[in-house]
């Protein structure tokens, strides 16, 4: 798929399309050299390109954004395009004057070009048709080809609107962890119920099978392609909801029908070419920024990601400009059979649970008590979680599908259609989270030494934070530091880094039993071995459980065994590494107040003998979306340290 456009067409068979590329020629005033089948008058060719001069199109923002120009450091522009076929001229991935120059030439010839087989005109439609807009190509001199197969591809959409859809994040995957956007083209014969039959434009990193490690390593440096693909939506849906259990919010984008005609325009060039594909820069949010601004190339949406693209920032920014219009969230399979299940009685949801692990009682007289309603109720909540234990399994979901059959067939008997309930996902409008970016100031006391402090986290959420729009009981940080002063030296220190900070706490309930776990590297200050302020590496890991309660709102009691590694001077033999536990208690007292405590044990048998005692306690009263007040104290062996802060999102 990496190299193909492709797209199911709705009458059932799969059709690719080839876009795109590869005219290598001198940049000038001429035909490149070869071309053997000039079109039109060409001497018409010299004045379009004066003309172009004069009006200086190639420095036009519509022209830059069709390219993919970025200004450089050096003051230069670039390419973010980084397959050279998607150029005309040898220099057009930093040249956009000689691009312009060597596009209109290869106009006035209809050789096909590249491995697209295609004539330019049809190659570059995007292109051709803002070129002639500005230029106002005469026919009679240019004559326009009639570029069938870009035609027969754009039709079968029969486009409306564009959606950006947005799948939350899933812990157990690396590069699902931030979640995902893709688009969806909305046709003009289809409903909110028949939208699942539309077509996407998806962006991604063509993996290797397998690729494990290698992808967050590879997917750092650019290592691998990314290309632009079109699939139908339900086989998204399908990934995403039920497979990895993540909920979908869609968000209608604002988009005129000539906007429309210009993004799909672009996507088909861009079919058949890839950019180096960074897993924190030029991601799937990035380049589907991109082809909104073809859409609209006045909206500067990728200035606002100079560094790193983060999915949910994305679609903030989507928000703010004005671009997002109706907002419909899917729910995932899971959250379907969670919200159903808790909306029962005891004895309903004793009975979920037993037709799940056998469907012969649905031949019980206790069952066929029930109402015949709430048996209607519970036959689709059963069967609703035996589709997602199957989705994705194979061969190993065969039992499930058998029981499922059982289960449709009995509903099937039963005439009804049972209330309708409420299903809400469980992450909250992503939108209308809180920045993941945050700086915090602050001021405490460590072991009776008053400091001042400053905070930053690059990226994402932590456990504390408010939860609106994340993922819930998830901490992913990346890229955290603490500056302190203390009031007694001269000189402010950095009193700790991290690097990556994740926790993953997935309660257990009657329906699933994931494990919880975690994974740490860094630097803390450590109070040890008569040192009053050491710089300490870290290097932890954890497995565990967790399960919730709504004792007060929701509670989630969870417990780790862990295995930790140690280095510091403070350390007669500089480093120590051991294992032990942590359990804790994360609960959301009110919808603003947030509490988190926990205990923590570890033993070091290896190099530096020792043992850790540790217990924190931390509160959070969110202010506002991108405000909080925190309160967090710690404690280590013989080592106090209690800090107030308030903190900002961006």
């Amino acid at each position: 798929m990496g190299f193909w456009l492709q797209l199911l067409g709705p009458h059932g068979f799969l059709r690719i399309f080839p876009i795109t590329f590869l005219l290598v020629f001198l940049t000038g005033l001429v035909p490149p050299h070869g071309i053997s089948s000039p079109l039109g008058d060409q001497s018409y060719l010299s004045e379009l390109l004066n003309r172009a001069a004069i009006l200086r199109l190639a420095e036009e923002r519509e022209w830059q954004v069709l390219l993919h120009y970025r200004r450089t450091w050096l003051g230069g522009v670039e390419s973010m395009q980084d397959d050279p076929g998607f150029f005309l001229a040898p220099q057009g991935k930093t040249n956009p004057q000689a691009e312009l120059a060597a596009t209109l030439t290869s106009f006035f010839v209809d050789d096909v070009v590249g491995r697209s087989k295609q004539p330019a005109q049809c190659a570059f439609v995007a292109r051709y048709h803002w070129l002639k807009e500005r230029l106002q190509f005469d026919d009679t001199r240019l004559p326009p080809l009639p570029c069938e197969r870009f035609r027969q591809w754009f039709d079968e959409f029969n486009a409306e609107a564009i959606s950006l859809i947005f799948p939350t994040g899933f812990m157990n995957n690396p590069s699902s962890m931030f979640g995902h956007t893709f688009l969806r083209v909305d046709g003009k014969d289809q409903t909110p119920q028949t939208r699942i039959l539309a077509y996407t434009i998806n962006y991604a990193a063509q993996l290797p099978p397998d690729a494990g490690i290698e992808y967050a390593v590879k997917g750092l440096a650019g290592a691998y392609p990314g290309y632009f693909s079109t699939i139908p939506y339900y086989l998204k849906v399908q990934e995403y909801r039920d497979i990895d259990n993540r909920d979908i919010w869609e968000y209608r984008l604002k988009l005129t029908e000539r906007q429309v005609t210009r993004l799909l325009m672009h996507t088909w060039e861009l079919g058949n070419a890839y950019f180096d594909y960074y897993f924190f820069g030029e991601n799937c949010a990035y380049h589907i920024l991109s082809l909104i601004e073809a859409a609209e190339p006045s909206v500067r949406l990728l200035d606002a990601f100079p560094a790193y693209t983060i999915p949910v920032d994305t679609v903030r920014l989507l928000r703010e400009s004005g671009l997002v219009g109706e907002v419909i969230s899917r729910p995932s399979r899971s959250t379907l059979v969670r919200r159903k299940r808790t909306s029962m009685t005891d004895e309903e949801r004793g009975w979920l649970d037993r037709l799940i692990r056998n469907p012969a009682g649905l031949r019980e007289d206790g069952f066929r008590a029930l109402h015949i309603e709430r048996q209607a109720f519970v036959l689709e909540t059963a069967s609703d979680y035996l589709l997602q234990h199957s989705a994705g399994a194979g061969e190993d979901g065969a039992p499930y599908r058998e029981k499922n059959r059982t289960i449709l067939r009995a509903r099937s008997e039963l005439k009804v259609t049972p209330s309708a309930v409420l299903i809400e996902p469980y992450v909250k409008q992503p939108d209308l989270g809180h920045g993941t970016s945050r700086l915090g100031l602050g001021a405490g006391w460590r072991n009776q030494r008053a400091f001042e402090e400053v905070s930053f986290r690059g990226a994402y959420h932590d456990l504390l934070d408010p939860e609106t729009g994340y993922t819930p009981d998830a901490q992913i940080e990346l890229v955290s530091v603490g500056i302190r002063h203390y009031h007694d030296q001269s000189q402010a220190r950095v009193e700790r880094f991290g690097l990556v900070n994740i926790i993953s706490l997935a309660p257990i309930h009657a329906l699933s039993s994931v494990p919880s776990w975690k994974v740490n590297v860094g630097m803390n200050t450590i109070r040890h071995n008569g040192c009053q302020l050491c710089s300490n590496g870290v290097a932890s890991a954890g497995l565990g459980a967790a399960v919730e309660s709504s004792l007060f709102k929701r509670e989630v009691y969870f417990a780790f065994a862990e295995a930790e590694a140690n280095y510091s001077r403070a350390y007669e033999e500089r480093h120590r590494v051991g294992g032990g536990g942590t359990i804790g208690l994360l609960s959301d007292l009110t919808d603003r107040w947030k509490l988190m405590l926990s205990g923590t044990y570890l033993r070091y048998a290896l190099g530096d003998k020792s043992e850790d005692i540790r217990w924190f306690a931390g509160s959070r009263y969110t202010l506002s979306q991108d405000w909080a007040l925190r309160v967090e104290y710690n404690h280590r062996d013989r080592d106090n340290d209690i800090v107030f802060s308030v903190q900002a999102f961006f």
